[in-house]
């Protein structure tokens, strides 16, 4: 069944209302596609109706972005414009809240030169070190959702119609955002309640080592000492509760940076760059990773761990069990979004400062020495499955059943 002009309304104000909880006077701003640019309109009439003073849509376009890496000039990857940090950066400073709708074809960039791709990584992830700052400690509200595009569907459903793809992605969305239960809002609330059971248990625990065990994978991760688990809903620096990804699975910390050692290996594709990473393991020595081996998509895999040194660390550790939502809909979204709320997984690259006490008000230098990663990038791959075993082990050595079988052992 066709999307409805209904169901993007619902939908716009979930987002507004639960996503980023737009406040009286609040600014908004908006990336979306303008293949979505029913939604994006929706969100501003939502996030107007909610009290918000500004809607700033930033409207993206697919064909020129690709076009620009087919055509461009190569100085232009390696220089990131002055007015887009500007722009970034006036609205992090005025306190609003920003949405992300992601809907780009995984294969967008297939074919484009590698160099290219890794160039605009590195120079947008410099560019835009304020506003990434401000979204990892939590200053301002954020969420990312998602939007069904025609080359994402048919990506998604290959065997299905065009139109007929895009219909059926826009359903798997709005059943993993819960929109079609009686009261959307209360259904979150009510999910949140149950993800901050499992991260109450696990910060009272307070483990200093993982050991993550399954085929193609013996990996031990240590935690810092301070370290904190948090899942669901976050508060931003004005005590106002948002959620950060709509869907969201996982519970989540930081791994201490120089505590990682052995090796894991993916359990679902990886769309980065405009580009599918699938088949990889990677292994580390001391929290850095000394070895990525890639069936597809070797050279842009390296070239995210050597966006910079930070990226040849892991800023994530992140649980979610095998029997959830999304992984029990047998549907591989090709997207990080969804694919990373259906698996255990890990992010290269950057941690999140609010994953150790007292993190948010920390100067990078002070989450450094608390043993929380720095980078310009951040890229969550997925590693669970049934077949995972994880071990928590205390301080005196105990060592206690995480997970068996891929879900939760508590």
């Amino acid at each position: 069944m066709p999307v409805t002009s209904q169901q993007l309304d619902k939908y716009a104000e979930l987002i507004v209302k639960v996503g980023v909880n737009i406040q009286q006077g609040q600014e908004l701003f908006v990336t979306c596609s303008i293949e979505l640019v029913e939604l994006g309109r929706q969100i501003a009439v939502q996030a107007y109706a909610a009290g918000a003073s500004n809607v700033h849509i930033d409207w993206t376009d697919d064909a020129t972005a690709r076009l620009k890496y087919e055509k461009a000039a190569d100085h232009v990857f390696n220089e990131y414009p002055e007015y887009e940090k500007l722009k970034r950066n006036t609205f992090v400073d005025r306190g609003a809240a920003f949405v992300a709708i992601v809907s780009a074809s995984p294969d967008l960039l297939k074919g484009i030169d590698p160099a290219r791709i890794a160039a605009f990584q590195k120079s947008s992830g410099e560019g835009l070190k304020h506003y990434r700052r401000a979204i990892q400690s939590d200053q301002n509200s954020w969420t990312v959702v998602a939007g069904a595009s025609q080359a994402w569907a048919a990506k998604v459903f290959p065997d299905a119609s065009p139109e007929e793809a895009v219909d059926k992605l826009w359903a798997a969305i709005f059943e993993s955002v819960r929109l079609n239960a009686p009261d959307p809002v209360a259904a979150w609330q009510a999910h949140n309640e149950n993800l901050h059971a499992k991260v109450h248990i696990l910060n009272e625990r307070k483990y200093r080592k993982l050991h993550y065990r399954a085929p193609g994978t013996d990996l031990t991760i240590e935690l810092p000492e301070k370290h904190l688990w948090v899942g669901a809903a976050s508060e931003n620096k004005n005590d106002v509760s948002f959620m950060a990804n709509m869907p969201t699975e996982e519970v989540f910390t930081a791994p201490y940076r120089n505590g990682v050692n052995g090796y894991v290996s993916s359990t679902k594709p990886l769309s980065y760059g405009g580009n599918i990473i699938d088949g990889f393991k990677v292994t580390f020595e001391n929290g850095r990773i000394v070895k990525v081996e890639a069936e597809q998509g070797q050279d842009i895999l390296q070239g995210l761990v050597d966006t910079d040194e930070g990226s040849h660390y892991l800023g994530e550790v992140a649980l979610v069990p095998h029997e959830s939502p999304i992984s029990n809909s047998n549907i591989l979204f090709y997207n990080t979004l969804f694919d990373e709320n259906a698996s255990n997984h890990l992010a290269i690259g950057s941690g999140y400062a609010f994953n150790v006490e007292g993190g948010k008000t920390m100067s990078p230098e002070e989450l450094e020495a608390a043993g929380v990663n720095s980078s310009i990038s951040h890229v969550d791959f997925m590693i669970g499955s049934a077949e995972m075993d994880i071990d928590g082990i205390r301080d005196d050595g105990t060592v206690e059943p995480v997970f068996r079988g891929g879900n939760w052992a508590f």
